[in-house]
């Protein structure tokens, strides 16, 4: 049986140690919250095959959600989500613009560069997503533009924080992820690429991001 995309993702993220499990000393994140996991697909950059293989089953995801004649761009968010946005808009063969986290305060004080036009429809890339939160900003750039997004596609999704979602969807927003951490703790539990109790700690960890604590 073919592997899935999910599983491809998850061991391309691990091998190019774009996703770390350190549960005895963990992460802190901008927000202060604590986290034995850590993922960073800025490093998928510096790794040509890896980025091919992700960008092209991202292709595909987006050719089975959207009528790709019906995307008049692609959008990327600043910064992360600029290189991915780029790739698939080459492969999908559309435009591509991409949003500022605010505007730049001087010259045209633009929030978005490119050419985005009033009831164009735009798909969002970005690297991932946590809660949603930058995400909700990057379309609300877009709708202040004129134009409409109801898709967004990421390589990683944290699938731990179901408000996020929720956001997004009351938003009418859908995300689309290529991966989560529930594939990724599969792939490394059952090809050994961590120890048994590394995987342990983690798992307590996504099954309860909230009430988890050091130790």
């Amino acid at each position: 049986m073919p592997e899935s995309p999910a599983r491809t993702a998850a061991r391309i993220l691990i091998e190019t140690e774009s996703v770390l499990f350190r549960p005895d000393d963990p992460f802190t994140f901008t927000s202060g919250r604590k986290s034995p996991v850590y993922v960073d697909c800025r490093r998928l950059i510096s790794f040509p095959e890896a980025r091919s293989t992700l960008m092209a089953m991202m292709a595909d995801q987006i050719r089975g959600a959207v009528d790709v004649k019906t995307i008049d761009a692609v959008a990327g968010g600043e910064t992360a989500g600029i290189p991915f946005a780029a790739w698939i808009a080459d492969r999908l063969a559309l435009p591509m613009i991409y949003i500022r986290k605010k505007p730049k305060g001087f010259g045209r004080n633009a929030r978005i560069e490119g050419v985005i036009r009033e009831g164009d429809t735009i798909v969002l890339i970005e690297d991932l997503a946590t809660d949603g939160g930058s995400k909700l900003s990057f379309i609300d750039g877009i709708r202040e533009a004129g134009a409409e997004c109801a898709h967004t596609f990421v390589v990683f999704h944290y699938g731990i924080f179901p408000d996020g979602i929720k956001k997004l969807n009351d938003a009418g927003v859908e995300l689309h992820g290529l991966t989560t951490w529930w594939d990724v703790l599969e792939c490394a539990e059952k090809e050994k690429f961590f120890d048994k109790p590394t995987i342990e700690k983690v798992a307590v960890f996504l099954e309860d991001p909230d009430a988890w604590t050091p130790g």
